[in-house]
């Protein structure tokens, strides 16, 4: 039978959300003064997806083989997206091979190789025409390269329709080349340097220039998790992230993970592939000792979800739903699906994904915090997907892992501080990714075309609640805002959407704010 760990998230999260007048109050976390009515965010980071490969067509999607229309028409006022369909790129690609719609009859595709290396090699200086060779894929379903391949909106149906009704942005990337692990490093540090290897195995392929200490480029796993691999490379790092920062401020936080109380459960999805939940060198703030749950401890009781105890932050993912049923719900929380749900080619897909996402979203809609909430939605990496648009190269570096304008070659690198000192290996802007704002304050059916990365939503945590910067170059400093996905002048004004777990399609959509205010 099978195990689909969202449907027991789901029965949970129907507990928590039936509340009970006996219930004792609690200080509610949005007493924290901050610069916008955003009292509490909430990153969902999932995995692998480039922009393209979500969005190479929208708002326009082609009938399911089997007649099913999920997506059933855009609004007219659809702004237009950089995408394949307006680049016309659809037909006339410079790739070996033009870009094919998947159809939702086949959600489960091979997994791209994402290597640092191998994107900027598909980049090829910025002509971007060598996906197929570098970083693609035989499928085993398809028969072919899946690497420029997409799906559109009758299958990511639930994304789509977020998109319809809040903000996203076309111009959002990596910060830099690479797979899962220097994404989970920049969107909560914006930097990936000084990664020291502390087990004394190969860095080959996890640290620039095959070093022990410097930019990480690989998925390592974090030393001291006690679920991590010991016939893997791991890494700490050094610096600081902006759980620190929110530590010193005193403002609640957590990161929330699936399978973090047991990371040895399995489960099985939707569509039939099985893979353990949690997945060490995804968990974002493991990877540093003043951030560290070693021993995955639980916190030392419901009320101190959020501070600093033996948990130090670092939960399974339940705990966020017990938290938002004691009114204590965190000021910054980053939330990491079961990876049966978190969209990696290979061992999840997109029918997963949406399950664990609508529900996650539908959830806390229905929370008295949701007026003054926003969840970002986005990925660690691109997974070697295919994506038309380059971003600039705003961090340039010429360790022998670079490639993009020849061998050890991506521009050179420049001095950061006054002695000289260069932080190399962190070539990117990398690909371009989706990023989707889903708030009473986003911005409806908007997108956004400002250059963003994932140092911009660390900056806007910073910002918001008035932090300061990491320092030591972190990409925080110059990171474009996110603040034109929001429209804080007119107080909420977008609806409530409530999806189909299961289709994606709109069950209901609540727009009377009114009623909702307190």
């Amino acid at each position: 039978m099978k195990q689909v760990v969202s449907k027991t998230i789901a029965l949970a999260v129907a507990a928590a959300m039936t509340f009970c007048p006996a219930i004792p109050a609690f200080a509610d976390h949005d007493d924290f003064p901050t610069r916008t009515p955003i009292k509490h965010v909430v990153v969902i980071f999932q995995e692998n997806v480039s922009f393209d490969h979500y969005f190479a067509t929208y708002p326009h999607a082609k009938p399911n083989l089997d007649g099913t229309q999920y997506f059933t028409g855009a609004a007219d006022d659809t702004p237009r997206v950089n995408n394949l369909e307006t680049s016309g790129l659809l037909t006339n690609n410079p790739n070996s091979a033009n870009p094919v719609r998947i159809d939702r009859s086949v959600p489960n595709t091979c997994d791209q190789d994402h290597a640092y290396t191998a994107e900027e090699a598909a980049f090829d200086g910025g002509l971007m025409d060598m996906f197929v060779q570098q970083t693609g894929c035989t499928d085993p379903v398809l028969g072919k390269s899946s690497v420029m391949d997409y799906y559109d909106g009758n299958t990511v149906t639930g994304m789509w329709n977020y998109a319809q009704h809040f903000a996203m942005s076309d111009n959002f990337f990596g910060s830099t080349f690479g797979p899962s692990t220097p994404g989970a490093l920049n969107v909560v540090s914006g930097t990936t340097f000084e990664g020291s290897v502390t087990n004394g195995l190969s860095p080959k392929g996890y640290i620039a220039n095959n070093v022990s200490m410097g930019s990480v480029i690989g998925d390592a796993d974090p030393a001291g998790d006690t679920c991590s691999s010991s016939t893997r490379t791991q890494i700490t790092m050094s610096g600081k992230n902006v759980g620190d920062l929110l530590n010193s401020a005193g403002i609640t936080w957590g990161s929330f993970m699936g399978g973090f109380a047991n990371c040895t459960h399995v489960s099985t999805g939707i569509t039939g592939l099985s893979t353990a939940d949690y997945i060490p060198h995804h968990a974002w703030f493991q990877y540093w000792a003043s951030t560290l749950n070693a021993n995955h401890l639980p916190p030392s009781s419901d009320a101190m979800i959020g501070k600093t105890d033996q948990a130090n932050h670092e939960y399974d993912i339940s705990a966020f739903w017990t938290a938002v049923k004691d009114h204590n719900m965190p000021a910054v929380s980053y939330i990491k699906a079961p990876a049966i749900e978190d969209g990696h080619a290979g061992y999840s897909d997109p029918i997963d994904e949406q399950f664990f996402v609508v529900n996650f979203i539908n959830a806390l809609e229905k929370t008295d915090e949701w007026k003054e909430t926003a969840v970002f939605i986005t990925y660690d990496d691109s997974d070697g997907w295919y994506d038309h648009q380059m971003g600039p190269i705003v961090r340039q570096s010429d360790v022998s892992d670079d490639v993009l304008l020849g061998p050890g070659n991506c521009g050179k690198p420049r001095a950061y501080d006054t002695a000289g000192d260069v932080q190399n290996g962190r070539c990117g802007f990398g690909p371009r990714l989706p990023l989707l704002v889903i708030s009473p304050y986003a911005k409806t059916n908007y997108v956004d075309h400002r250059v963003l990365d994932f140092a911009s939503i660390v900056r806007f945590i910073e910002d918001n609640w008035n932090l300061g910067r990491i320092g030591n170059d972190s990409g925080d400093a110059t990171a474009g805002k996110l603040d034109g996905l929001f429209d804080f002048d007119d107080g909420p004004q977008a609806p409530k959407v409530f999806l189909d777990s299961t289709t994606g399609q709109i069950q209901h959509i609540d727009h009377d704010w009114d009623n909702h205010q307190n």
